[in-house]
């Protein structure tokens, strides 16, 4: 073993070398080479249409086309769809219950704090306890909701609550993100990271039967904070994971059989 060390200085510090030279390469050569060797030198970066401190979108890229984050929430609930079954509770509307629960779903429930709401079957807010009855549901579905509601756990032990034992609840938070701008700008108040949502969810419902993870990188943040859409965007680089850039937190959590 010893006999080999000096040969593996000796490849270490070639590569080294070998990246010093690189990172001196000019711009129109090294655009061309594999991004993990070469990046612009200070000084040296093209801002484009991002150099601007307003955004392209205002409208989370909603005025532009499908969100980049509304892609990785319906890769989330695409992927657990099996689960949105039977009686099936979601927050606003039932878009994503029909959508991914089909006929699979025997009846869907609409949560709204608005009483005057046309599709809303149960009236009141979650972080208040008795608001929903209780092991009622199969399914739960609670997209880009949590973030808005100031007492968090307590929205979480209502949910879990109205779980039936055996239940799914599917939640999805904003991680790197803007702020709303308009209805929700003054309840806004969190981004959460996984293991933020990991131990809120494991206050309220075994940790065992969680499953927590991330979407996004460096690219995704920065076209979602742009307001991008997806159709401007490659879906193949948002589909590349760095979990230090998480745009979208998501979590399936069950109510253990009891």
């Amino acid at each position: 073993m010893t006999a080999f060390f000096p040969f593996r200085r000796l490849g270490r510090f070639g590569r080294l070398q070998l990246l010093r030279l690189v990172a001196q390469t000019p711009a129109p050569i090294g655009r061309l080479m594999p991004r993990r060797f070469w990046t612009p030198p200070p000084g040296g970066i093209d801002f484009g249409d991002f150099g601007r401190t307003e955004p392209i979108s205002v409208d989370f890229g909603f005025d532009r086309g499908l969100p980049i984050d509304r892609y990785f929430i319906e890769r989330f609930l695409e992927r657990n769809s099996s689960t949105v079954r039977g009686r099936v509770l979601e927050i606003g509307d039932n878009e994503y219950t029909v959508r991914f629960g089909g006929t699979q779903v025997e009846k869907s429930d609409v949560l709204h704090v608005d009483a005057t709401h046309p599709v809303a079957t149960i009236v009141g807010d979650i972080s208040v306890p008795g608001t929903l009855p209780d092991r009622a549901f199969d399914c739960i579905i609670l997209t880009q909701t949590l973030h808005l509601i100031f007492d968090m756990r307590g929205a979480l032990a209502e949910l879990a609550r109205a779980l039936k034992p055996g239940g799914t609840l599917l939640v999805t938070v904003p991680g790197i993100s803007p702020v709303d701008r308009g209805a929700w700008r003054h309840t806004w108040y969190w981004s959460l990271t996984e293991n933020a949502l990991e131990r809120l969810l494991a206050s309220v419902l075994a940790k065992e039967d969680t499953e927590v993870e991330t979407f996004g990188n460096v690219f995704a943040a920065t076209c979602f904070l742009q307001g991008l859409s997806l159709h401007e965007v490659s879906p193949a680089k948002l589909d590349v994971l760095d979990k230090s850039f998480p745009v979208i937190v998501a979590a399936a959590a069950k109510r253990p059989l009891e």
